[in-house]
């Protein structure tokens, strides 16, 4: 905090403690510097990053009267929290109204701005926009449609919460911006209408607040200008930014399609811009090294979803098969814990640029409750950290040759190329092992509209860019497939994953032949001979905490039914053994590198409705209790209509498994049942990678 004439204002620092600083200023009131949150995780690793609260939004302070939120307070509180930060001079990246307040600072303080970069500037030219005019701001319409929203009035005593949808659906004009409306929304919300009023009265020159011209200030900027505007920015039209542009002697950048919050909607393209313009401000001394083409050695760039450790077992296996088709070809991967425990204990090399990954898993497990995640809203809340880490990944690709990319489930590298096709450069596969978001019934229709907006968006791209993907492979077979459709309107699932992907079969990663039934496994990890050995295992996601817990209650129970009966717990990498109580008879452990083994060796599992977990049993004709997690709908549905088909497993609802009693006799049928289930591929991986190599 730095407070200035009493007014507390909220900033924080980013980055490295040296080199060119970027201040992230404020916008209106409506919003926090959250906005930024797409920015700010790239920025930091080239600049020094500050950002702040502007009065009254966020964490800063909120004063009463118009007079509080003039242009001029918002710039001396710009000048305040530089100097809190010990920032002599920094470029100043502004969105909307915060254009006006750089140019103030540009203008008054020229020694402290080393540039001005403006998104969709909202400053006073004046530039008509008849759709908004015929409504003035402090006059009562009786009306509740259109910018008649855009009123004191209506805010005050009438329905702000509609103000709020009306304005920001305005602002993010583009199709598929559910979420950043979303965020906004709840931003609004923040913000009582009474701030809101005074805040926009200060900036308009009302209620005895003074507003200073723009134009003879722009005239006074001497640091460079690089303007950004949407051509369907539906708030401020960008007719204001080539204003901008042309009144500082800035240049202007024109984004064709885009609405008014381009850095959210199009953060690879805008964040790009900023560091683009930032590197030309403050030049850096550098090196670079290019290769001629023919001395390039063959390389691969993997990446494997760290939300689980099943896909980097599958993808070290593919990558085995693969090495066996191109023995010169090098692989180096992308990767986040806790896929990287895997890897390295494969020998595998991991790219150094893997450190700048914001960790999923985490994000994953700060959602979770009970044994419960909504996995859909999970990925859709996981943004900033999907945008910050496909940056990642195109930084790396940019600055590297790689003749093949393989994403196994990389959400972030699949949507973001669609949306920035020129920045592909190399073969790209895709590799999933389900296909569709589906909505969960307790999420009701409004769950249902955002799924099916979701399957919409992606067949969209598809059908747009058929050439982004070189290859999309379905780990699995056609069978496995739901049925049902994307959404209303939209195609069946099934036909159209046959028509838009190649089938590998199913990846084990192991040879279940070779560890089926025999006692020297059960040897080799101590497992007696009039021993059975119940597994219970939650995978690497670190979600499993609740269900462990509620096994490790029944394991009493279990054992007077079955005495013979011990148990290993298999925490995985990211829950501490040592946080579950100690129970007779229970073996307690962390991560297992070689799983499998153990699975091969127990007479029973009891594991969450992971698929690779279920799949290996599976393959293992072992018996075993799955329990998927509440409200994850690839547990509940994608996995079990999986495991449906290969007729596998016993399918327990969490809610099933509350009582001791219950679970323990559930556990003491499941450990004596003979298992007749469908086999399971087992060249999965060489498949796949065959289908890899022959792009390469």
């Amino acid at each position: 905090m730095v407070q200035r004439d009493g007014v507390r204002l909220a900033y924080e620092v980013f980055g490295p403690d040296h080199g060119p600083t970027v201040l992230l200023m404020p916008t209106w009131a409506i919003i926090p510097s959250r906005h930024w949150k797409a920015q700010i995780g790239y920025l930091a690793r080239y600049f020094r990053v500050v950002s702040f609260d502007g009065r009254g939004s966020g964490g800063s302070d909120r004063p009463a009267g118009a007079a509080a939120y003039t242009d001029v307070e918002y710039a001396q509180d710009t000048v305040a929290v530089m100097d809190a930060t010990g920032t002599d001079a920094a470029v100043l990246v502004s969105l909307s109204c915060g254009a006006t307040w750089s140019v103030h600072v540009a203008a008054g303080h020229p020694d402290r701005v080393l540039g001005l970069f403006a998104i969709s500037p909202s400053c006073g030219f004046p530039v008509s926009q008849p759709d908004r005019e015929r409504y003035a701001w402090d006059a009562w319409h009786d009306v509740r449609d259109g910018w008649a929203r855009y009123n004191r009035y209506f805010w005050l005593e009438d329905d702000y919460d509609a103000f709020l949808s009306f304005f920001f659906g305005q602002m993010f004009s583009e199709p598929h911006s559910t979420r950043q409306i979303e965020d906004c929304i709840g931003w609004g919300r923040e913000v009582a209408p009474e701030t809101l009023v005074d805040a926009t009265a200060g900036r308009l020159g009302c209620d005895g607040a003074v507003c200073l011209p723009i134009e003879p200030l722009c005239a006074e900027v001497r640091c460079p200008v690089t303007v950004v505007a949407g051509t369907d920015d539906r708030v401020r039209s960008y007719v204001i930014g080539e204003r901008l542009a042309e009144s500082t002697g800035g240049s202007l950048v024109l984004l064709e399609g885009s609405g008014h919050g381009p850095h959210t909607r199009d953060p690879v393209r805008v964040n790009h811009l900023v560091r683009g313009f930032v590197d030309r401000v403050c030049p850096r001394v550098g090196r670079t090294t290019w290769t001629r083409a023919a001395r390039r050695p063959e390389r691969a760039l993997y990446l494997s979803s760290p939300i689980g450790l099943g896909h980097a077992r599958r993808d070290v296996a593919i990558a085995a098969e693969l090495r066996r088709l191109r023995p010169d070809l090098r692989i180096d991967w992308l990767a986040q814990h806790p896929v990287t425990r895997v890897l390295e204990g494969r020998g595998e090399r991991i790219h150094p640029a893997s450190a700048w990954l914001a960790n999923e898993s985490g994000h994953v497990e700060h959602e979770s409750g009970e044994h419960d995640l909504n996995a859909f809203q999970a990925i859709r809340r996981m943004d900033e950290i999907l945008v910050n880490n496909f940056l990642v990944f195109a930084d790396v690709v940019a600055e590297e040759h790689y003749d093949l990319v393989v994403g196994d489930e990389a959400w972030e590298v699949d949507h973001f190329l669609h949306e920035n096709p020129e920045l592909k450069r190399f073969d790209f596969a895709w590799m999933t092992d389900f296909v569709g978001w589906l909505p969960m019934p307790e999420g009701g229709a409004a769950e249902a509209a955002l799924t099916a907006d979701y399957n919409a968006e992606m067949l969209e791209q598809r059908a747009r860019f058929p050439r982004l993907r070189d290859r999309s492979i379905f780990v699995g077979s056609p069978d496995d497939i739901v049925d049902g459709d994307f959404g209303p309107g939209l195609p069946p699932i099934r036909t159209w994953t046959e028509q838009n992907f190649d089938f590998a079969g199913y990846v084990t990663g192991f040879d279940p032949a070779a560890l089926r039934g025999t006692e020297e496994v059960r040897r080799d990890l101590g497992v007696r001979a009039d021993e059975k050995l119940c597994l219970v295992t939650v995978g690497g996601s670190g979600v499993g905490g609740s269900l462990l817990r509620r096994v490790l209650d029944a394991v009493p129970v279990v054992r007077q039914l079955v005495p013979e009966l011990t148990f290993l717990f298999v925490t995985g990498p990211r829950i501490d053994p040592a946080s579950l109580p100690e129970v007779p008879g229970v073996r307690v452990t962390g991560y297992l590198p070689d799983l499998y083994r153990h699975l091969a060796a127990c007479d029973l599992a009891v594991v969450q409705g992971g698929l690779t977990t279920c799949m290996e049993l599976t393959a293992l004709r072992k018996p075993f209790v799955h329990v998927p997690l509440r409200r994850h709908f690839e547990q509940n549905f994608h996995v079990r209509r999986r495991l449906d088909r290969y007729g596998a497993g016993r399918c327990v609802p969490y809610e099933d498994a509350a009582e001791p009693d219950a679970l323990a006799q559930i556990i003491a049928e499941e450990v004596t049942r003979e298992v007749a289930y469908r086999p399971v591929e087992t060249d999965g991986a060489a498949r796949a990678a065959a289908l890899l190599a022959e792009l390469l």
